[in-house]
């Protein structure tokens, strides 16, 4: 049976392990809530400043008390402070369980519940729950409730005590030191971590068509290149055509192709010494003058017969040795 208790009320505990949890709703403008415990000795003040138990110092000394952290639950949010009740040092006489919101007023925090459960017990009901509301709507930290010793056995009190100058006043109020000055080694003075942020759910896929895979190139790689290529010699513009290649000494300068053709010089024949200005060679078509007769007409290959005035100059060309002695 779960008990709702209002402010100031008690209730009994059979359970050894207890877990008191933090709930509240988030939203648009709602503060991060952290849970946290003091351990109070027979003075009502923390015996060092080990006996306190917060987001910077998660897990006390003794290992009887500890935060787990938060949840997201289906109400909303938790933090959770986690008690062993039997193993509790007999010098301890309270454990104070405080919400604080890291200096944003609990105005702004909204269904803010307190539950106490067996931990032994798996998906059990709260043993007891407190509804905890500021007084004022200024507070930055709040003692939800305590867990304390009455003889041999321990209870839990729902408080809702407000602190206006946050969770370093309430510590400091309980007997924590709190060293302000810059620099100082201090856990309660160090940053508060910050709080983890729930995934945002995934996007719809979209319907464009898959991206195509690209192979990667490094970055560092130099641009494969072939071996280089001899480039043509471009004439400049306007230069004249180049000329033909010079041809060697003693052989007829060859024309180049698309001009004017030169008259060439005549050969004389092989072995034999050249002919007169006008004579052709031997073995090519005679002139209109036949050989040696001046003004004869020849046909080609055949003797010619003797007509007309003999030429003064002509003369037989040297014979070959075989026709020498006969």
């Amino acid at each position: 049976m779960t008990h709702a208790m209002l402010k100031g009320s008690n209730v009994p505990l059979q359970a050894t392990t207890v877990r008191a949890v933090l709930r509240w709703t988030p939203g648009q403008g709602v503060p991060d809530v952290d849970a946290s415990a003091l351990l109070l000795g027979p003075d009502d003040r923390v015996r060092s400043d080990e006996d306190f138990v917060f987001y910077n110092q998660p897990r006390h000394p003794s290992g009887q008390v500890w935060r787990l952290g938060k949840k997201r639950v289906a109400e909303g949010l938790t933090d959770t402070i986690q008690t062993d009740l039997s193993g509790v040092e007999p010098s301890v006489g309270r454990i104070l369980l405080v919400a604080s919101a890291d200096g944003v007023t609990f105005d702004r925090v909204t269904s803010l519940r307190i539950l106490l459960y067996d931990a032994a017990t798996a998906d059990a009901e709260p043993l007891a729950h407190f509804d905890v509301k500021p007084e004022t709507g200024q507070e930055t930290a709040l003692i939800c409730g305590e867990l304390y010793r009455r003889g041999e056995a321990w209870k839990f009190r729902a408080l809702g005590e407000g602190y206006s100058n946050g969770l370093k006043g309430l510590a400091t109020d309980f007997g924590i030191s709190v060293d302000e000055s810059e620099g100082a080694d201090d856990p309660v003075s160090a940053p508060r971590p910050e709080p983890v942020q729930p995934a945002p759910a995934p996007s719809a896929p979209s319907r464009s068509a898959p991206e195509q895979p690209t192979s990667a190139q490094p970055a560092s790689a130099p641009p494969v290149v072939g071996p280089e290529q001899p480039t043509a010699v471009q004439p400049l513009p306007g230069a004249s055509r180049p000329l033909p290649p010079e041809q060697p000494t003693g052989v007829p300068a060859q024309p180049a192709y698309g001009y004017p053709q030169q008259p060439a010089a005549a050969q004389p024949s092989y072995g034999y010494p050249p002919a007169a200005a006008g004579r052709p060679g031997y073995g090519y078509p005679q002139a209109p003058a036949t050989a040696g007769v001046t003004g004869a007409q020849s046909g080609y290959g055949y003797p010619q017969p003797v007509t007309g005035t003999p030429d003064p100059d002509f003369r037989l060309p040297p014979q070959g040795p075989q026709f020498l002695g006969r």
